[in-house]
């Protein structure tokens, strides 16, 4: 009788079974976040300027009480007003100077958008001669500003009337909540700010650091692939986004009176989509830097002006046309704005959607381009 030999057995007990590559990752993956959240939990100064720094700005500019913004104002003329329609020759050439007037017929859709931020305000003309002011004060200097400059112009228009009942009569009231405050506009722009800092800054440098010490090198030589590796960073950079989030929110609501819409939790997806954008931007940096001050000046070429491109800091309605077209190719830029809506202005999933899509196609690629100029050293 020939004896049979129990050769597959043996080869799948050697193997440890079809389960056990998919665990030793699941294992990597877990090893190399713990790796990094301790790493950065030891390094002070990191944590400085990822958690700390970026609430000193918030607390700074919650403490401020007057804005910067441009007295330039764009005004939505609902229907026929007579105060304006009658101002013609160099008066009307000195006010278009301060207010840009756009006409239009529909006075719901355009409160909405004064709601928004699309208009600084809304007028019309009601019975007896009075306007009808409708303002947004996100700006307060420029709310203030408009109706100084309206208040100047109907007292102009009564002059010629002297001694009779005022021609026109000046009704302003803000669309928001009177109780309102400036950190309602402040908190989204330093919210993405930071969160870009963090992002960017933590990829690149981890990559770098990681690569410079030949910690790379020890972990080409394991079963690890760079996408666990870069993996376990993506979750380390959307833990931090979350905790930077969750102490803005509680920081700017606790001391600063912020008020978050019904919608705010909008802003939870609309993080994470960009941390993953702007860690793509920190993977670039990290893949071709080739020293730690090497990322660290990329990182900052890159974040420093898209952080004053992109309205973080202050709006740009003032800006020329072609700043605000680069700051409309900037990812940050769509982040504010976004967070802004769903966070203070009552905006809705679709008007974070659309932001959350781009970031991550925006991601998708330059993850890509990071993937093929990736190196495990140098």
């Amino acid at each position: 009788m020939t004896a049979t030999t129990p050769t597959e057995p043996r080869a799948t007990a050697r193997r440890g079974g079809p389960d056990t590559g998919e665990r030793e990752r699941v294992s990597a993956f877990w090893s190399l976040s713990r790796a990094m959240l301790l790493g950065m939990k030891r390094d002070r100064a990191a944590l400085f300027f990822i958690l700390l720094f970026p609430l000193v700005f918030l607390v700074f500019f919650g403490t401020v009480t007057q804005s910067s913004g441009s007295p330039h104002a764009k005004v939505a003329q609902v229907g026929a007003v007579k105060l304006f329609d009658s101002i013609q020759g160099d008066e009307r050439a000195g006010l278009d100077k301060v207010l840009t007037i756009t006409k239009t017929d529909d006075e719901a859709a355009t409160l909405e958008k004064v709601r928004k931020g699309d208009y600084d305000a809304l007028i019309k003309q009601g019975p007896d001669g009075k306007l009808e002011l409708r303002y947004t004060a996100a700006d307060q200097v420029r709310a203030g500003a408009l109706q100084g400059i309206l208040n100047s112009v109907v007292q102009s228009a009564n002059q010629a009337a002297t001694g009779q009942k005022p021609a026109f009569v000046l009704d302003a009231q803000q669309v928001e909540d009177k109780s309102l405050k400036p950190i309602q506009f402040l908190t989204p722009g330093l919210l993405g700010w930071a969160v870009a800092t963090g992002a960017v800054f933590g990829a690149a440098l981890t990559l770098v650091n990681w690569r410079k010490s030949k910690v790379l090198r020890r972990l080409r030589l394991a079963p690890i692939n760079a996408g666990t590796v870069i993996s376990s960073r993506v979750l380390v950079s959307l833990l931090t986004a979350f905790l930077q989030t969750a102490v803005f929110l509680v920081v700017a609501t606790s001391f600063f009176g912020l008020k978050l819409t019904g919608n705010w939790w909008l802003v939870i997806p609309l993080v994470a989509c960009a941390t993953l954008a702007f860690m793509s931007i920190g993977l670039l940096a990290g893949s071709v830097a080739k020293t730690e001050e090497a990322a660290n000046g990329i990182s900052q070429i890159i974040v420093l002006p898209m952080s004053f491109l992109s309205g973080s800091f202050f709006p740009l309605d003032g800006a020329p046309g072609w700043l605000k077209g680069v700051s409309q190719v900037m990812p940050l830029h769509y982040l504010v704005e976004s967070a802004q809506s769903v966070l203070t202005r009552g905006g809705g999933v679709m008007d974070a959607l659309p932001t959350m899509g781009g970031l991550l196609l925006f991601a998708a690629v330059l993850t890509g381009i990071s993937w093929k100029l990736f190196r495990w050293e140098d």
